[in-house]
């Protein structure tokens, strides 16, 4: 359970590393629990919580920035759920192991979770990757707190017209 639990950690961490400009996020507290089909497995949901506020109109360029980060890391793309307040992006690494899902919730904060299959039960510590930005971990995380220009930002970036005069 360890190792893959490490795997999500990383993969968390390579996701949030994608973004440009960076985003700040932490660790939120994760679960272990047995497989019911076979007790000596387990599996682990890590958590991570934006805490950049993302506006409205920038909502889906980070959802599609992250869909195309995980489409060329090869991982498969099963759902994306459209809703106007709360959409979501769902994938699975192909690697038997991680399954992921990016979610908006209230205030338009991003929720990143990865869940893996089952695997041979052992301890599970806390993650140990470095967040960006203050570490929530064991506390009650609070809405989006940290402003950035681009993402926090209600304009759209218009391009300027190619060619000519």
């Amino acid at each position: 359970m360890q190792e893959a639990a490490d795997k999500a950690d990383t993969l968390i961490r390579a996701t949030f590393s994608s973004v440009k400009p960076s985003l700040e996020w932490t660790h939120d507290e994760f679960d272990s629990g047995m497989c019911k089909e076979t007790p000596e497995l387990g599996d682990v949901t890590r958590r991570a919580v934006v805490m950049t506020e993302v506006s409205e109109e920038r909502r889906g360029a980070l959802l599609g920035h992250i869909e195309r980060a995980w489409k060329k890391a090869g991982y498969a793309i099963t759902e994306v759920n459209p809703d106007k307040r709360f959409p979501a992006i769902y994938a699975d690494a192909n690697d038997g192991v991680l399954k992921m899902s990016l979610t908006v919730g209230y205030k338009g904060q991003f929720f990143l979770d990865v869940q893996t299959a089952c695997v041979k039960k052992s301890t599970v510590v806390p993650p140990k990757t470095a967040v960006n930005g203050t570490d929530y971990y064991g506390t009650k995380i609070p809405e989006p707190n940290v402003r950035s220009d681009f993402w926090s930002s209600r304009e759209l970036i218009r391009t300027a017209p190619q060619g000519g005069s």
